[in-house]
């Protein structure tokens, strides 16, 4: 299975784009699946089927995903309604996420989880039919459809993700949660569930339910899937722009952040482009204008595909099928992100060098900070908390340098860490 998923700058085009895409895809027989929270033009979407909490059973041998089981909301920009639109390709599946409904569904589980403790409290729970959408809540929501997908069989699962930097933030957000479940519900606990009655009995208060622990075992494992599947060779990030004096600073700041996460881009599509030859002169000089723009896109030496502008909002599958070629051939080969490597100096120079390529990255938005057996890196907007390698465990942190788009940390061996030579 690929996973392209699909981000840009606010209003740059990247639902369109996603869709697109998919719909190329399925008309070339692979089985595709669209993931987005806004209208897809022209592809009727079926509703999030809400699967709950628990993860979903494996699909049974030689099942196939079908269509969506329906129409949903209709397309954006005054398109005909779905029920009007042609029908999408027998291989194309739009799903249509519901943050709102999915905040729902998951605090009412983390209710039933946490009744113990709600009633130790005297809490009085919430209904189903008081509950708000509290911001914040479309990440979960990707997150949880994301894993669902990686459960089933599909040749391609295209994510309309949200604008950048959310996008990538939300691609960080698995290992993030994971890492806060280890540390507040430690799985080594549950082998301790002899003890619990006598440890209650000690502190005074009842202990954590056998219950939680086995919800939080099912998120790490939900968050597992996810993580796993972003971290699979087959994964790519699209990034959308529409050519002009912002493009290029967007690129740079989406460059450092997913390498930050070592998730490979993909291709920039620059979109909307205008004809270039035009008898009218103020066309002429902004076609020219957004030429110069596209060709710093250029030299920042990703990939660009270029997307024509078609002088209206595209509102059905003839006006996405223009926006082609999109789909990623399914022949190309994709090679896992190679890991970072640890340079040995320690015969010339004394040190050992970590090697972090953060293409975009700017020397002012870098932060560095040792915390343990961890190195906390700060690109601009992003952070992510890194394991250190087990040779640069035993040393201590005496430098660090941007170059040509990597960031080179230096380390000194301890020597009261450091193993002795005899």
């Amino acid at each position: 299975m690929r996973t392209l998923l699909v981000t840009g700058p606010g209003g740059s085009g990247r639902t369109t784009i996603a869709a697109a895409t998919a719909l190329e895809a399925a008309r070339d027989g692979r089985r595709v699946l669209l993931l987005t929270t806004d209208p897809a033009p022209g592809l009727p979407a079926g509703p999030d089927p809400g699967p709950g909490p628990g993860p979903l059973p494996a699909p049974a041998a030689g099942a196939r995903p079908g269509p969506a089981p329906g129409p949903g909301p209709g397309p954006a920009h005054g398109s005909p309604a779905a029920t009007d639109a042609p029908p999408a390709p027998a291989g194309l599946t739009v799903r249509r996420l519901d943050p709102a409904a999915h905040f729902r569904r998951e605090l009412l589980a983390l209710q039933v989880h946490a009744g113990p403790v709600l009633d130790l409290l005297g809490a009085a729970p919430l209904d189903d039919d008081e509950l708000t959408p509290l911001p914040g809540g479309a990440p979960f929501t990707y997150l949880a459809a994301l894993r669902d997908a990686a459960r089933q069989e599909w040749d391609l699962v295209v994510a309309d993700l949200p604008a950048l930097p959310d996008a990538v933030a939300l691609l960080a957000l698995p290992e993030q949660l994971r890492r806060y479940l280890r540390r507040l519900l430690p799985p080594e606990r549950r082998a301790a569930r002899a003890l619990r009655p006598m440890l209650a009995q000690l502190a005074g208060v009842p202990m954590p339910p056998d219950g939680l622990y086995e919800a939080a075992a099912r998120k790490d494992a939900d968050l597992a899937a996810v993580t796993d599947l972003l971290a699979a060779p087959t994964t790519r990030v699209r990034l959308v722009v529409e050519p002009g004096p912002a493009a290029a600073g967007a690129l740079r700041t989406a460059r450092a952040g997913l390498a930050l996460h070592r998730l490979p881009l993909d291709a920039v599509v620059a979109n909307r482009l205008l004809p270039t030859a035009s008898p009218d002169p103020w066309l002429a000089d902004l076609a020219d204008r957004q030429r110069a723009h596209l060709k710093e896109l250029y030299e920042d030496g990703a990939p660009v595909r270029e997307v024509p502008h078609l002088g209206r909002d595209p509102r059905t599958p003839a006006d996405l099928a223009l926006l082609g070629p999109l789909a990623p051939d399914p022949a190309d080969a994709a090679a896992p992100a190679p890991p970072w490597p640890v340079e040995d100096l320690r015969a010339t120079e004394g040190a050992l060098v970590w090697r972090v390529p953060l293409p975009g990255a700017v020397k002012s938005d870098l932060g560095l900070v040792r915390r343990g057996d961890e190195l906390a890196l700060t690109v601009g907007p992003f952070r992510r908390l890194v394991p250190l390698p087990s040779a640069l465990r035993r040393c201590t942190v005496t430098g660090a340098a941007l170059r040509d788009g990597e960031l080179r940390v230096r380390f000194a061996p301890d020597p009261g860490l450091w193993p002795r030579t005899p």
